[in-house]
């Protein structure tokens, strides 16, 4: 079987702190060559600092060795198979990381005149076409620094309009299959979720739209491709009943790496959506960001998308202040800028046909696991998925393990585990997105980890993970009592 090892040479490796030794130093500064000084007799005594107590001291190779180690022990996109349902962990290329690197992006200031910042102005409006040609919208913010932020800048503007029209309303519709971010940023905004429960076959129903859609609703919030890896198909349907009592249709983009080229958003009645860049769009996903989550609105909510906006009047760009209707700043400055560079180098090198295919690479790739898999793992909802397949461990369970038990022991076999527990639409809950990035080679590896585990000794399973750097933690008493500072232990 070719996984991806982990039972090769781990070097061990203790803390910073522990290395250190009295006397060793890193750096070997000069001699003054202006006498003896100490740094008091020049430095005024407000502006030094303390010996910091406990600093560990330590060599160059200490040093270089100990970062070295820590960050081998590290598991990153470059180093295997991302399965994370929902999070589209796919391999970023490394020229999108150049360009964005390049002096004329990286050491521009946001508050460098707009004479000398055509390039980078002009590189943010034309992204904001792209943008709004691939999901079906009329204008786009660049301004939202993550998926979730952008959910907020929907749902104030969908609250400023009704706000405008004299008439404001309280409700948004909050389907079971959304993201878990959605119910929070209704709340944000002042406005009441209202769940609806999702049909048989795991798509939203008409009717239980239509039962809860009346004039005090804002809207609703749909995940499409839901968090089932479904496709909505009656969005079309449900969107005109959402229009016609005045309400607008807002759709979380997290999963719009299944529809890139292939189906616009806005066509399918759509009228806000939000995009993340740092998933679907060429920059690494992962570590707590930089994330960008930029918004596509229809022409009615326009007016409303946050200041400032960049503006092209005879070839010269500038950033638009003046929009009485805005809701204003959603952060400082623009939005994450080399993030927008990245996606903006990834759109322009795979051309329509390019991001067209990765769509249909990403929802083949998660229809060759679901296939491969179902007899070894309960399938829920068995059809075909768009960019990632939903198991439970109802089989493995009625034997003596359960979810959280095969994602440990997946580390074993060299894979990160995909998401579990998640949608709470399926009870414990695996879910995996494989990503066009992978190729038939790793996925066939993935589908061969996973059918031995499902058919190893429960006992064994339940034990897992046995080869990784650390073994299997409480996580419950590490959520409750964390250990946040390391104390030298006493003698």
């Amino acid at each position: 079987m070719n996984t991806i090892g982990t039972t090769g040479l781990v070097m061990n490796e203790p803390l910073i702190f522990e290395r250190s030794s009295e006397g060793k130093r890193g750096i070997e500064v000069p001699k003054s060559d202006v006498g003896d000084i100490k740094p008091e007799d020049v430095i005024p005594a407000d502006l030094l600092r303390a010996d910091i107590e406990g600093f560990p001291e330590v060599s160059e190779v200490d040093v270089v060795r100990h970062f070295t180690r820590m960050s081998q022990w590290n598991y990153g996109v470059d180093t295997g198979m991302y399965p994370l349902g929902s999070c589209t962990m796919k391999y970023n290329p490394k020229v999108n990381e150049d360009i964005a690197r390049l002096p004329g992006f990286s050491r521009i200031h946001p508050y460098q005149p707009e004479e000398l910042s055509q390039g980078a102005l002009q590189l943010m409006y034309e992204l904001e076409q792209y943008l709004a040609e691939i999901s079906g919208m009329d204008a786009v913010t660049l301004q939202p620094a993550a998926g979730a932020q952008g959910e907020l800048c929907g749902m104030l503007m969908i609250s400023a309009y009704f706000a405008s029209k004299g008439r404001p309303r309280k409700k948004v519709i909050i389907p079971d299959t959304a993201h878990g971010t959605n119910p929070a940023s209704v709340t944000l905004a002042g406005l009441t979720a209202i769940p609806v429960k999702s049909g048989s076959e795991g798509a939203l129903t008409p009717e239980a739209v239509k039962a809860v859609m009346d004039e005090d609703t804002a809207g609703i919030m749909i995940t499409n491709p839901n968090t089932l890896g479904l496709f909505e198909r009656h969005i079309k349907e449900i969107a005109d009943i959402v229009h016609e009592k005045g309400g607008f249709v807002y759709c979380d983009g997290a999963n719009m790496n299944a529809l890139l080229g292939a189906a616009k958003l806005g066509d399918m009645g759509v009228d806000v959506v939000h995009m993340n860049l740092h998933k679907t769009f060429s920059t690494p996903h992962g570590g707590g960001g930089p994330g960008s989550g930029p918004v596509g609105v229809k022409k009615e909510l326009e007016p409303f998308l946050p200041v400032p906006r960049v503006i092209k009047k005879d070839e010269t760009y500038s950033m638009d202040y003046k929009r009485p209707d805005s809701i204003g700043r959603l952060r400082a400055f623009y939005g994450n800028f080399g993030v927008l560079v990245r996606a903006y180098a990834y759109i322009r090198a795979m051309g329509a046909e390019g991001l067209k295919k990765a769509a249909q690479m990403a929802v083949l790739n998660a229809n060759y696991v679901k296939e491969n898999l179902k007899s070894h793992y309960h399938l829920p909802f068995d059809q075909p998925c768009m960019h990632e397949c939903v198991f439970s461990d109802k089989l493995q369970f009625e034997k003596g393990f359960s979810t959280m038990d095969i994602a440990k022991r997946l580390m074993d076999y060299g894979f990160h585990p995909p998401t579990t527990y998640f949608p709470l639409v399926v009870h414990d809950a695996i879910m995996i997105e494989p990503t066009e990035t992978e190729d038939k080679g790793t996925l066939d590896s993935f589908i061969d980890a996973m059918k031995r585990i499902a058919e190893e000794d429960p006992e064994l399973v339940k034990g897992a993970p046995y080869n990784t750097k650390t073994k299997r933690l409480d996580e419950a008493k590490a959520a409750r009592n964390p250990v946040l500072k390391w104390e030298k232990a006493e003698n």
